[in-house]
């Protein structure tokens, strides 16, 4: 007997922990330093989806930035759990004296094997822009699952959206090369569900823990390359991608952050649907 179960999230989070990272270093080329000058720069910033939490995921992105502002998203990712959805953000900061990277294992605090979206947050950093389907895609959307994509029968999550520069955060193009990705979703027991086997999301006890966790990750290339890691958490792809015709240098960002949320009061509600097959 074959058990289906997919979750759906209220689409509102009470509130995000901003302010919740303290600044590691200060990127070169930013307002008063010198060094690289291309942040804002109208252009395609190639980023390269590495996996998180052993979950197999990867991919690849490509965040265009166009001359009025607006922001386009394409993501084709692969290795998700099937049939599932997954939340997806841009995280990062307009604070430019923030550098960010993906999570090592160091990272998993309490020691259960599971780099949790919290854990991961004084990496890689607040959610910027929820990755919704459609409507809001602000940080309340966060746990708006019912708007995020979901996987297909093989796993695989293709995702296009433009955001046109009046919904965006103030800033956004200046930080553009300040931001990532981060998609969440995973199947620790291999059963090719979301369920408790793994614990409740700190996040929400209504979830669990698998539908929270983080999949893939992808730092913008050159934002703080010297803390990228050998080890730690699987990054799948490994090295951050490059895309660099003209000196451009390149998002490297990835899928698989669900909420990047700590201390949130967030409000999550979860629906299971069971479909038997004999």
């Amino acid at each position: 007997m074959r058990r289906t179960r997919a979750f759906l999230a209220v689409p509102a989070v009470a509130a995000l922990s901003l302010g919740v990272l303290a600044p590691v270093s200060a990127h070169e080329g930013h307002s008063g330093s010198t060094g690289d000058t291309s942040e804002g720069e109208a252009g395609d910033y190639s980023i390269t989806l590495g996996s998180l939490n052993d979950s197999g995921a990867g991919g690849s992105a490509v965040i265009t930035l166009a001359d009025n502002g607006d922001l386009t998203v394409n993501i084709e990712a692969t290795g998700l759990v099937p049939n599932q959805p997954h939340a997806q953000h841009i995280h990062g900061a307009t604070d430019l004296q923030q550098d960010f990277t993906c999570p090592t294992g160091d990272a998993d605090a309490d020691g259960d094997g599971i780099v949790s979206t919290a854990e991961g947050l004084p990496s890689y950093g607040d959610i910027f822009i929820s990755l919704t389907t459609e409507g809001d895609s602000s940080p309340d959307s966060g746990l708006a699952v019912d708007r995020m994509p979901v996987a297909d029968a093989d796993g695989n999550v293709a995702y296009n959206r433009t955001f046109s520069s009046g919904e965006l955060p103030d800033g956004t193009a200046a930080a553009v090369r300040n931001l990532h990705v981060v998609q969440h979703g995973i199947d620790v027991n291999g059963n090719g569900e979301y369920d408790a086997e793994a614990g409740p999301s700190e996040l929400d006890p209504a979830l669990p823990q698998e539908a929270t966790a983080p999949a893939s990750c992808g730092i913008i290339e050159g934002s703080n390359i010297g803390d990228i890691p050998d080890g730690g958490v699987d990054t799948g792809a490994g090295a951050i991608a490059s895309h660099s015709d003209n000196g451009t240098a390149v998002l490297a960002v990835s899928g698989a952050v669900l909420l990047g949320l700590a201390g949130v009061a967030g409000a999550g509600l979860l629906r299971r649907r069971r479909a038997v097959a004999r």
